[in-house]
Formats: C-alpha cells, structure tokens, sequence
C-alpha cells in the first residue's frame, strides 16, 4: 500500500481544537488505515491506504475527523513521493541556516497559481516565496523575521486553504515514511 502523511490545519494551537494523538491515531487504525502513527503534537499523521487519490483520501479524512472530534479539521494529504517532490523542488537556499524557512501545503483544489495571485506585496531584503508543487516556500532572514509581511497573507481567506510546517518538519515527515 503506498505511504501518506496527513496534515491537519488547526488542532492544538494555542489551546484550541485539541486533539489527543493517541486518540488521532486509533481514529485511523478503527478506519482501516495501516501503518499509523503521528508525529509532534500538532497533527502530522503518517498513514498507508490502499487508496490512491490524494483529492478522494483529504474529503476521506476531513469527513472521518470532523465525525470523530466533532470538529472541522481540514486535511491535508501528500504521498510519501509527493512529499519528496516537495521537497526536491525547494529553492536552493530553502532551509539554510540564515532563513527561516516554511513550507505552505496548498489543500485541494486550491492551486498554487491561485495561491500565488493573492500573495501581498512582501517585504524586499525579508521575505520571499516561491511556488512549488502542491505548495508555497516561504522564507525569511533570521534575523530580521520580525520585519515579516507575511501576516497579511495568512489573515486573508485563502489561507484556510493551507497548512504550514516548518521546513525541519517537511523534511523529517519524509525521513519517517521512508523508516
């Protein structure tokens, strides 16, 4: 069966929506998905299922959590090759130690060409982003982070059609699911 990561938007954020990932994960196994387990506490799941649509496995599991925690939990799901092309695509300097590097997974059917098209003018000299597939990469000079313009974006309606991790959690999640 092929390797998922799920990657759930806005549970155990500042005390809202919690979710134990014990329970997360037992969600899954009762649903007859293999392999399960979780990473951090924020919602990473890591999964195999016999199916093979990404767009069928996120209405799948939106519709699965919402039943199980009695909340909208908007998922996102990749393929462990997914996942690597992902990453294989970041810019070059994507994740070096002078930025701080995020990666924005684009929940279907939001494209990254619509996504982009709302992006706000970004500070020159902080802030930069970049399309990939199925994703945005965002960075900022470390040590200029708090000068970020990036705020506007993620307070604007398009950004309920993404999930963030952090650039050291993209590349673990696909170190997992190739353990």
């Amino acid at each position: 069966m092929p390797s998922y990561v799920a990657l759930l938007r806005g549970i155990n954020v500042g005390g809202r929506n919690p979710v134990a990932m014990q329970a997360l994960a037992a969600c899954f196994l009762d649903a007859g998905y293999a392999n399960v387990r979780t990473h951090l506490q924020s919602g990473n799941v890591l999964f195999d299922a016999a199916l093979s649509d990404g767009a069928a496995l996120e209405t799948a599991l939106d519709d699965l959590l919402a039943t199980a925690f009695e909340v909208a939990i908007p998922t996102v799901v990749r393929s462990r090759d997914e996942l690597a092309d992902t990453i294989a695509s970041a810019p070059a300097d994507h994740g070096s130690p002078d930025l701080r590097s995020d990666v924005f997974f684009l929940k279907r059917p939001l494209t990254v060409e619509a996504a982009m098209g709302q992006v706000p003018e970004l500070r020159e000299g902080v802030d930069s982003i970049a399309p990939g597939p199925g994703a945005l990469y965002f960075s900022r000079v470390a040590d200029r982070a708090t000068k970020t313009r990036i705020t506007k974006f993620m307070s604007m309606p398009v950004f309920q059609q993404m999930t963030v991790w952090t650039w050291r959690t993209t590349t673990r999640l696909l170190q997992m699911l190739d353990e």
